[in-house]
């Protein structure tokens, strides 16, 4: 088959890499691709935000299988023009996306089937949202309603900050996404997060991780698009999960079959667990990053397999193989991250790291420039390993780590710090 792979990313990078291992991959395109992506697959310069452009794309170059990676081209509908176009894509459609692109439309869905989630209220205004944070107090937690690349949440330790980033929110610091805003509960227990596939009828869990969200070890400074991330996850015993799909994400699944938008692609649950109970954090549409790379480096060539199963609706016949093993994704990022960086800087010691089935390095925001690999991101490399404890592969990946000429980034030293101190 000849595969097209939307996005650029070091999710992007782990999704290509799985795809190439399993011989059903004749060819296969990555639209932008980076420059890790470059050396082990083709790359196209295309507007994967542009479903006309995407469906010409495919038709010129004879492509059998689509699978969009970010969020952006599953908002803006990419999926939809491709089955409309008769092409086999893996991906929610612009209806079902809304999962991840609309906080309130999430809420609005857990309400109608009594998901237990945060409480919440839901602000088109400015001085409506700082009294309802008045009113109920801090910690409380401020989201942009629409996207914001993984960054439009604060965590308000006092009202004070909850109101400022209220301003900021509706003063357009997150752009359009901050149009409107969901304020929610502060959630007390352990984060992590649920993956499941879905083709519209059924629901195939295939893995859990933990991401770690602020910049700074012991978890403390702003949000991030995520520092690093592991997998399996502990917290996330299989009595959770099961609870998790029969109280959250069947009910999910079955509500939004009912509004004539059923949903096919991967759906991320992130959720806050205590006392053994499940409560949703958030849907997104897309696998996690860095949680793509950490499942990705488990699951090998059967990635491809289920997100065939996925898209075709044969999901109830698939499984998932499962090795009693574990992996850990560190990020390496540029200085400055998540706040203003410097790109550009040159990245030694990479050709002599290895590149196994369990080790990797994922790039995330690299290019090629003058025969070097340069920084061209916030977040720039994935360094991922897999072993038989956490424990080996976090001491693989952090080996590799310090094998890495960057003298221009940093990453955090405790990946995994809860299930390695546990």
């Amino acid at each position: 088959m000849n595969i097209l792979i939307l996005g650029g990313g070091g999710r992007e990078h782990s999704l290509a890499w799985a795809v190439l291992q399993n011989p059903k991959c004749d060819r296969l395109v990555v639209a932008p691709g980076n420059a890790g992506i470059a050396a082990i697959a083709d790359c196209a310069n295309l507007d994967i935000c542009d479903g006309g452009v995407v469906v010409t794309f495919v038709e010129e170059e004879a492509i059998d299988f689509v699978i969009i990676g970010p969020e952006a081209p599953l908002a803006a509908g990419v999926a939809d023009r491709l089955r409309d176009a008769g092409v086999l894509v893996f991906g929610p459609s612009k209806a079902a996306a809304q999962l991840e692109a609309s906080k309130a439309f999430t809420k609005e869905i857990c309400a109608a089937v009594d998901a237990p989630t945060a409480a919440y209220g839901h602000f088109t205004d400015a001085a409506a949202a700082r009294a309802y944070v008045s009113e109920m107090g801090a910690p409380i937690v401020v989201k942009a309603d629409g996207l914001a690349a993984g960054k439009g949440v604060i965590i308000a330790e006092t009202v004070a900050q909850a109101h400022a980033a209220i301003d900021d929110m509706f003063g357009g610091a997150f752009g359009g996404a901050g149009a409107e805003v969901v304020i929610e509960e502060f959630m007390t227990g352990e984060e992590a997060s649920f993956f499941v596939l879905c083709d519209g009828a059924d629901v195939l869990p295939i893995g859990t991780a933990q991401d770690h969200k602020r910049v700074g070890e012991g978890d403390t400074g702003p949000n991030t698009g995520g520092m690093g991330a592991y997998s399996p996850a502990p917290v996330l015993s299989e009595a959770i999960a099961a609870r998790a799909l029969d109280e959250i994400i069947r009910p999910t699944m079955a509500e939004m079959a009912r509004r004539g938008m059923p949903y096919q692609g991967v759906l991320y649950a992130g959720l806050m667990i205590e006392d053994g109970a499940p409560r949703l954090v958030e849907y997104n549409v897309r696998f996690g990053d860095p949680e793509c790379q950490v499942l990705m480096m488990r699951l090998g060539a059967q990635a491809f397999d289920l997100m065939h199963a996925a898209a075709e609706g044969r999901l109830a016949e698939a499984q998932v193989n499962w090795a009693d093993d574990h992996a850990m994704t560190v990020v390496m990022a540029a200085n400055g991250y998540p706040g203003s960086y410097d790109k550009g800087a040159v990245i030694g010691g990479l050709d002599a790291l290895p590149e196994t089935s369990s080790q990797m390095v994922f790039h995330a925001g690299t290019k090629a420039q003058s025969g070097a690999i340069t920084a061209s991101g916030g977040r720039v490399l994935n360094v991922t390993a897999r072993g038989t404890t956490l424990q080996e592969a976090a001491s693989k990946a952090y080996d590799m780590v310090d094998a890495i000429d960057f003298p221009d980034g940093f990453c955090r030293r405790d990946i995994g710090w809860r299930a390695l101190k546990a």
